[in-house]
């Protein structure tokens, strides 16, 4: 809690112009749905135009959910452009590999044994979120090695710590953990295209750009979203990149302890994209008709 004073005060002192005043209203909206939501909310937002960003709880270790699929994702990658992968090679999912959730493999193997691509599981694995393609990552890419390519990111506390749908592992506090502010600046660096390479980069942003969740769900479909979400019970995240044309931003949301059905996600995410959206449309004084 000590950080966000910290971080208000210094936004204080240069808050006196009116779009000063635009992020502080912004910031009073968030702040104010997480004191009456019932649950606990980390935010995490930055501005890709000027590079400012801006946290609540951000420095929090969060439970992932399915956004963890995103560090696998980068292993993924890395380990393709060092050779050590193709995505032409097929491997085999075994019928007692294959786990319920959400995905569309398990329906592909019906109780036995399938075989895909590894192009095709990392694909699923972001796109439709599938956990049988996601485990069957992990085992090819190797825990270890994911939690070690974040740490020499510069993301620590960015952890794999269990595959999916591990209800045992869940029960041990074994959960796959990360903070907004990590999540937020991972996915900032996909996007600027340094994340193993420029076009490795772009190759997740694309795949990142299938997945239609809440970032989606509140934003104009003319904006492109590049996202992965997260859900589990009690449990809501989201995070990812909005391609507005004038003032692109990346944002993490994360929510736990929440009362189900409840999902902090959109209305935030709606909070954000209309704070950007002025920025986008208008001038620095908010003259909303020159654009």
């Amino acid at each position: 809690m000590r950080r966000i004073v910290l971080l208000l005060c210094a936004w204080t002192v240069w808050a006196d112009d009116v779009t000063g005043l635009w992020k502080s209203r912004l910031i009073e909206r968030i702040e104010g749905y997480a004191r009456q939501m019932d649950g606990v909310l980390g935010v995490a937002f930055a501005d890709l135009k000027t590079g400012e960003e801006w946290s609540l709880n951000g420095d929090v270790l969060f439970p992932q959910a399915s956004a963890i699929k995103v560090p696998i994702l980068v292993e993924v990658f890395r380990q393709r452009e060092a050779g050590q992968l193709g995505f032409g090679e097929e491997g085999v999912i075994e019928a007692g590999e294959v786990v319920g959730g959400s995905g569309v493999l398990q329906k592909r193997a019906n109780g036995g044994r399938l075989r895909v691509k590894v192009e095709e599981a990392v694909r699923e694995m972001i796109a439709s979120s599938d956990n049988t393609a996601t485990n069957w990552c992990i085992r090819r890419v190797g825990m270890e090695r994911v939690n070690r390519t974040m740490a020499e990111m510069g993301f620590p506390r960015t952890r794999l710590q269990r595959v999916m749908i591990d209800q045992a592992a869940a029960t041990r506090d074994e959960e796959n953990i990360s903070t907004p502010e990590e999540m937020l600046r991972l996915v900032k660096r996909i996007g600027e295209g340094k994340v193993v390479s420029e076009k490795a980069s772009a190759e997740m942003i694309g795949m990142m750009k299938l997945v239609d969740a809440d970032f989606r769900a509140v934003i104009p479909k003319q904006v492109a979203v590049a996202s992965k979400v997260g859900e589990l019970t009690g449990v809501r995240t989201e995070v990812g990149i909005v391609y507005l044309r004038n003032r692109p931003f990346a944002l993490a949301v994360m929510g736990t302890f929440l009362k189900e059905p409840f999902n902090p996600v959109p209305e935030v995410t709606r909070m954000v994209y209309e704070y950007f959206d002025r920025l986008d449309r208008g001038n620095r004084y908010g003259n909303l008709g020159v654009r």
